[in-house]
């Protein structure tokens, strides 16, 4: 008896001290694989809130304001901007290039690594205190000033997380790559996150400034008339619109231009052509500062352009230039990567039959979805169409957003052999896909419909702005698209949630190991055991071309 009962408490002091040096292992790890997938995790999390939240509005303005109270909708539509873009696409795509880049590199680790963690922590408490902010009645128009001030403090403390591990992802593909490793030969994924953490290193410092400028405004009383509490929406609410949420999601299209030569077995053609269609789309970076007010202040935004036949030929081409420089470049890296795309498909389908895998239909399809948020957003820049500020810019959003999401959840099924040793089961994702695709579709869609309407969209920051967003005095059927929206986030919500519940459930232990190569993978990571070891490499490679393991296979040698 006293036997058993000491094996007892010490088979039950062993589990809590496993579970303890466990935490710990992960609190204050430097391995990147693991930083990354915190950052997954907790943005699987964020994209689930953000689904709920986008289902509550949808209905809320179906009901025509019938179910919440007014002050809890000013922060809703807050807390939906937040959760998707700074606690759902930044996250996720974040947390991918942390815990793939260096494994494609042929780096033994992140430059940087307790940096990139210090950042995730700081991202994630500023995340808590911006929501905190936001439940006290604070944020664009808070009536409560010391939560609006946090509001801000959380915003800030965000993006210098987000700053410092972005910087980690940039510095390590600059530096820490394997020897014969050209920036001509990196492969298309770690260039996509290359140019997407340079695209943050770029806008986030000046929303960081503008965020300075207000708080001191707000804590002043408005002295350097900068609008205090319903001042914040003009000044920062560029950072969860298009075109500044498109930076974001380059990882995501990175996925895709990484499967596609995967998939039909075949070289990429054009590499460097490819390389610029993905750096076009980071031009978005540069839309997103010198427009800033996109939302709230469509009769500023720098960026339009006037189809006027009155106006003169100089005027039109004054407006013409930057207007294609800053918006339409994305557009055209997009085409330039699908096109390039088609040009591997009809490469490989040449040589044999493709190998359609449910991480490739997740990562193109998102592409895809990302692509229509980018033409909303070339839509919106042409003035006399009169959709700036419209219901059309959270439809882009949802685009882009939940299309990087998919983007990202075939970036984790592709790369879960290397991260967790395991292959997610093929007939059990291919559902989840389209059950993404479609929610996609009808949460965003629709709002394209009702901003052509003339629904209005935007930050509320006050009742009288809360009247307009929730108006549909418009004609047609007016709540239907709204109702369209709410059921696709509800389709969102489901396919994210089965997701994630299909993760746990493999990785946890029920999945069947992965091999080392089990979609034919182009680059060095695939030559490694799966999982990678916590050092990646015992020693450090020397790369001869851009698709080292695709060269000793079969399709490789003859091609």
């Amino acid at each position: 008896m006293t036997t058993i009962e000491t094996h007892a408490d010490a088979a039950g002091e062993s589990v809590v001290a496993s579970f303890f040096a466990g935490l710990a292992s992960w609190a204050t790890t430097a391995d990147h694989k693991k930083i990354g997938r915190i950052y997954l995790g907790f943005g699987l999390l964020g994209l689930l809130g953000a689904t709920v939240i986008s289902a509550l509005l949808g209905l809320e303005r179906a009901a025509e304001s019938a179910a919440l109270q007014r002050d809890t909708l000013v922060q809703l539509f807050q807390a939906q901007r937040v959760s998707l873009v700074f606690a759902g696409v930044i996250p996720l795509a974040l947390g991918l290039a942390i815990a793939v880049v260096p494994l494609q590199l042929g780096a033994r680790q992140i430059a940087f690594p307790r940096l990139a963690l210090t950042g995730c922590y700081a991202w994630l408490g500023g995340l808590v205190l911006t929501f905190t902010a936001l439940g006290r009645n604070g944020g664009v128009g808070g009536g409560t000033p010391d939560a609006v001030d946090l509001f801000l403090a959380g915003h800030g403390l965000m993006i210098l997380g987000l700053l410092a591990s972005a910087g980690s992802v940039a510095v390590t593909v600059l530096t820490t790559r394997a020897p014969g490793m050209t920036m001509w030969r990196v492969p298309l994924f770690s260039w996509s996150a290359l140019v997407s953490a340079i695209g943050a290193v770029v806008a986030l410092p000046v929303a960081f400034g503008a965020i300075i400028y207000v708080f001191i405004d707000h804590r002043l009383g408005t002295q350097l008339n900068f609008g205090g509490a319903e001042g914040i929406g003009p000044w920062i609410g560029w950072i969860f619109s298009v075109p500044m949420v498109i930076v974001f999601a380059i990882p995501a299209v990175g996925v895709a231009a990484e499967l596609m030569p995967v998939t039909f077995k075949a070289r990429q053609p054009l590499r460097g052509v490819l390389f610029t269609g993905i750096a076009f789309v980071g031009f978005a970076a540069f839309a997103a500062v010198t427009t800033q007010s996109f939302v709230t202040s469509p009769d500023n935004i720098a960026t339009m352009v006037s189809l006027d036949s009155d106006q003169t030929f100089g005027a039109f081409l004054g407006d013409l230039l930057p207007f294609l420089t800053l918006v339409g470049v994305p557009v055209l890296g997009l085409l330039m990567v699908m096109g390039l795309g088609g040009l591997t498909a009809k490469s490989g389908m040449a040589h044999g039959r493709p190998q359609i895998t449910a991480a490739f239909l997740f990562s193109f399809l998102g592409m895809g979805m990302v692509f229509v948020g980018v033409v909303g957003t070339f839509l919106m820049g042409i003035a006399d169409l009169e959709i700036a500020g419209t219901a059309m810019e959270e439809g882009a959003v949802l685009y882009v957003v939940y299309g990087a999401a998919m983007g990202v959840m075939g970036g984790i099924a592709f790369w879960a052999p290397k991260l967790w040793g395991r292959t997610l089961p093929e007939k059990l994702v291919l559902p989840l896909v389209l059950l993404a695709l479609g929610g996609t579709v009808l949460a965003s869609l629709p709002l394209y419909i009702a901003g052509f309407l003339g629904q209005a969209g935007g930050i509320p920051a006050s009742d009288p702005d809360l009247e307009t967003v929730l108006s549909l005095d418009y004609a047609g059927s007016a709540s239907l698209w709204n109702v369209l929206s709410m059921i696709g986030s509800i389709l969102m919500l489901v396919a994210v949630l089965a997701f994630v519940g299909l993760m746990m459930k493999t990785f946890v232990g029920a999945g069947a190991r992965a091999a080392d190569n089990p979609f034919g993978g182009h680059t060095i990571e695939w030559s490694r055991p799966s999982p990678a070891p916590a050092s990646n490499f015992e020693h450090v490679p020397t790369v001869a071309s851009a698709t080292p393991v695709f060269d000793m296979t079969h399709e490789g040698s003859r091609s």
